[in-house]
């Protein structure tokens, strides 16, 4: 693909876009993108949709002036998607659907084809937002575009943490820090800080976790009850997953929440002989391997089982080859 700007010619009506529900790395790569079309084309309508992030993002410039809602009448030159397929796009599907043109900008393994008229897939990336900056004018980067990115990153790698940091993750990062922003504070307060309760209804799905296949796959979850007792929401439960994966022995980790009777939110994670976007795929989800996600109909047990069957597959045929 080409940068960005070459592809997008001469258009005057910009949207861009992300999944439902985003998380950092979501956010960082949209408003990234966001503000550098602002900044490099002055002239042209350029808006950003999104549902509203978390509070933790609101130091990334531009975060109020976010649009939470497609108009039905609302038409766009290029809607620009960002890392999700169009399946998950949230509330800019009218703006995708009318689109002149569009853009897919993504790196899960689960999206491998794109969904735009043009595509920029990348699954061995780190992020979508290390997909964003390698599509920008670098001489063009500011810090605050920079600072988005960063964010983005640092989310879905874990701090550089997760095996989808490669070296030219670490040289992006590199040079984004070096346009001056306190990359420290920015780690603590998007990544690590936690509110009381946040640590509360972690330290619940602690508790109530469930080790299972000789300790090597472990589970928890919270129905709809527990979240409205500690008043917290889907953002609330952001980072249970990879906590509970840490656990020394654990293979794979699963957490759920309830979305509604019968009706869970799904997500996994795992270190290295599980393939969690394929165990995802079987209902309908995806993601990349060793982070994924789906949504299943059920008992809280039903899934568990249903779950497991496709784990414990993975986990036998790589004992097989030990």
């Amino acid at each position: 693909m080409k940068k960005i700007l070459e592809e997008l010619g001469n258009r005057d009506r910009i949207a861009v876009c992300g999944h439902e529900r985003p998380d950092g790395d979501c956010v960082g790569s949209c408003m990234g993108m966001y503000l550098y079309l602002k900044k490099m084309l002055p002239e042209a309508v350029v808006d950003v949709y999104l549902e509203q992030p978390a509070d933790i993002f609101d130091c990334i410039d531009g975060i109020r002036e976010i649009r939470t809602e497609c108009e039905g009448n609302a038409r766009y030159d290029v809607c620009i998607v960002i890392d999700t397929s169009c399946e998950r796009i949230g509330v800019a599907k009218p703006c995708f659907e009318t689109a002149a043109k569009t853009i897919n900008i993504d790196h899960h393994i689960s999206n491998a084809a794109g969904c735009g008229t043009v595509n920029y897939i990348d699954p061995k990336a780190s992020s979508a937002s290390e997909l964003v900056y390698e599509l920008l004018d670098g001489e063009a980067i500011d810090e605050p575009i920079a600072k988005a990115i960063y964010i983005g990153i640092i989310h879905d790698t874990g701090v550089f943490k997760y095996s989808n940091t490669t070296p030219h993750t670490m040289e992006i990062a590199g040079k984004l820090i070096g346009y001056g922003f306190d990359f420290t504070k920015l780690i603590d307060e998007t990544f690590y800080e936690k509110t009381y309760l946040q640590n509360q209804i972690l330290g619940r799905a602690l508790l109530e976790s469930v080790m299972f296949m000789d300790g090597r796959c472990i589970v928890s979850g919270v129905d709809r009850k527990t979240m409205d007792f500690y008043n917290v929401g889907p953002a609330d439960l952001e980072g249970i997953v990879s906590q509970l994966r840490t656990i020394r022995g654990v293979e794979c980790a699963i957490f759920m929440y309830q979305t509604g009777p019968q009706e869970y939110k799904v997500s996994l994670r795992s270190s290295e002989k599980v393939d969690v976007a394929a165990v995802a795929s079987f209902f309908g989800g995806g993601g990349h391997m060793r982070a994924a996600g789906c949504r299943m109909r059920g008992t809280y047990h039903d899934c568990i089982n249903n779950l497991s069957l496709y784990i414990e597959r993975q986990l036998q045929s790589a004992s097989k080859t030990e």
